[in-house]
């Protein structure tokens, strides 16, 4: 029996350490389930006028601006899956208070992206936002074709001198020359622990196999 106490133990502890591990990712999907639920509550809130004081701990607040682009825009590369790749359009905005911020009117066909797109006044409704759409293999911006591969709200607004604000549209009234708004979802934000928590007890039934078979072979070498 001395034989095999060592890989019985050695089984149990790691099937059960994998196990709590597995369980583990598995409140970890409810809780971002939860977190989820509670952000897309916010954006899908009542909207609100554009605070005098913006910061980051606003993000996704759901508000209203009205004012006039400018004519000055970023087009930024992005795709649909109706309408495959584009741009989406951040124009600066100047509000009727006089505050010039960012503006994501949405998306536009390649077609369209060199289409005029003069000053226009607009009744946005959308949301605050600090998009984390740029990694480590995002490429620096085209600045002479004026092509950006991912949204930088510090940059965008150095570029275009507004204030580091940037508003994503949802709905907007008036002439938004083509632009199609994509609103802020929550698509983008992972929850992937209900996968972890598959591959954890998948380990943990290989731990369990092999510890059977290591017996086994113990077993066969003590005849």
């Amino acid at each position: 029996m001395r034989r095999y106490l060592f890989p019985v133990i050695l089984g149990i502890l790691g099937c059960v350490a994998l196990v709590q591990l597995g369980l583990w990712q598995l409140e970890r999907a409810a809780w971002k389930e939860g977190l989820l639920a509670e952000i897309r509550a916010g954006i899908e809130g009542d909207p609100v006028p554009l605070p005098d004081a913006v910061d980051r701990s606003m993000k996704y607040l759901p508000v209203t601006v009205s004012g006039t682009t400018s004519g000055a825009e970023i087009d930024v590369l992005s795709h649909t899956r109706e309408q495959g790749a584009g741009y989406q359009i951040v124009s600066r905005f100047v509000t009727d208070d006089g505050r010039a911020i960012l503006l994501d009117r949405g998306f536009v066909p390649q077609e369209a992206r060199r289409l005029e797109r003069p000053p226009v006044r607009l009744e946005v409704v959308g949301n605050l936002h600090w998009p984390e759409d740029a990694s480590a293999s995002t490429p620096a911006p085209n600045m002479d074709e004026n092509i950006w591969f991912a949204r930088d709200v510090e940059a965008m607004a150095a570029q275009l001198e507004t204030e580091p604000v940037l508003v994503v549209a949802r709905a907007i009234g008036g002439d938004n020359q083509g632009a199609r708004p994509l609103g802020v979802t929550v698509e983008g934000i992972p929850n992937n622990h209900l996968g972890y928590a598959v591959q954890w007890f998948l380990i943990a039934l290989t731990w369990a196999v092999m510890t059977l078979a290591l017996i086994w072979r113990i077993r066969q070498r003590s005849y």
